[in-house]
C-alpha cells in the first residue's frame, strides 16, 4: 500500500524515467541509458519511502503505542522523541484514542530532525483529547523537502493506531505521555508505529482494594 499524498512524487519519478527510456531507444545514447538506470533507482527509492503497510493494531486503554517508526533519541519532561530514518515508514498513527482538539501548523527552519534545536523546524502539532487528558503529537520536518501532510481535522474522533499524517523525507515525531502512564521504552530503542507499546497505565492499588 502507498501512503496517501505520495501520488505526485511517484507519478513524477515514473514519468521522468519513462521519458528517458523513450529517448534512449530513439537516440541510443550511453548518457541517456545511464539516466534511465538512475531514474529506475530513484523510482524504487520513492516507492519504498512512501510505502504504508497495513498493521493490525490491538486497541487498548491500558497502554499507548508509538506514533512513528524509528529510534527513540530522547526522553524528557514526559516527552518521547522519535527520529525516523529514510528506511522507516513515514506515516504517523494515533498513540491513543480520542478526539482531535487542536491542530497547529508552524513554519520553521531547516535543521536535521535529530538536532536538539530541530523543534524550531516546520512542524505540525496534534492535540488529542483522551480519557486521560490531552496528548500532544508533534510532527517535525527535517532538512530535506520539509513537507508535512495531515490526514486528520479538528473534531475528528480517532482510534488508537489510526493514520493521522505523514512527513516526507527525514523527520521526527514527539509525543507527550500523561501522568497516568509509565514510560516503558528507553533511549536508543527502535519502535514501530501502531505496534510498539511505549507507555502503560500505572497500577492503581486503591482501585483494586475498592473492588475486593
Amino acid at each position: 500500500m502507498i501512503a496517501k499524498g505520495s501520488e505526485p512524487w511517484i507519478f513524477a519519478a515514473v514519468s521522468v524515467t519513462s521519458l528517458f527510456a523513450i529517448l534512449s531507444r530513439v537516440m541510443n545514447s550511453s548518457s541517456i541509458n545511464h539516466a534511465v538506470h538512475i531514474g529506475i533507482a530513484v523510482t524504487f527509492f520513492v516507492v519504498l519511502f512512501f510505502r504504508d503497510p497495513e498493521r493490525k493494531v490491538e486497541v487498548s486503554d491500558t497502554y499507548m503505542i508509538s506514533p512513528a517508526d524509528g529510534t527513540v533519541i530522547d526522553i524528557r519532561d514526559r516527552k518521547i522523541c522519535i527520529f525516523m530514518f529514510f528506511q522507516n515508514v513515514h506515516v504517523n498513527r494515533a498513540p491513543i484514542s480520542g478526539k482531535i482538539k487542536e491542530i497547529t501548523y508552524k513554519k520553521g527552519g531547516y535543521l536535521p530532525a535529530y538536532h536538539k534545536d530541530s523543534e524550531r523546524n516546520e512542524r505540525n502539532e496534534f492535540v488529542i483529547h483522551s480519557k486521560y487528558g490531552d496528548v500532544s503529537v508533534i510532527q517535525i520536518a527535517g532538512a530535506i523537502v520539509r513537507r508535512i501532510v495531515s490526514y486528520s481535522r479538528v473534531n475528528d474522533v480517532i482510534e488508537q493506531g489510526q493514520r493521522i499524517g505523514m512527513i516526507r523525507f527525514g523527520s521526527r515525531v514527539d509525543v507527550t505521555i500523561p501522568e497516568d502512564f509509565e514510560i516503558i521504552v528507553g533511549k536508543g530503542e527502535r519502535v514501530l508505529a501502531g505496534k510498539t507499546i511505549i507507555a502503560k497505565i500505572k497500577y492503581n492499588r486503591d482501585f483494586e482494594y475498592e473492588h475486593i
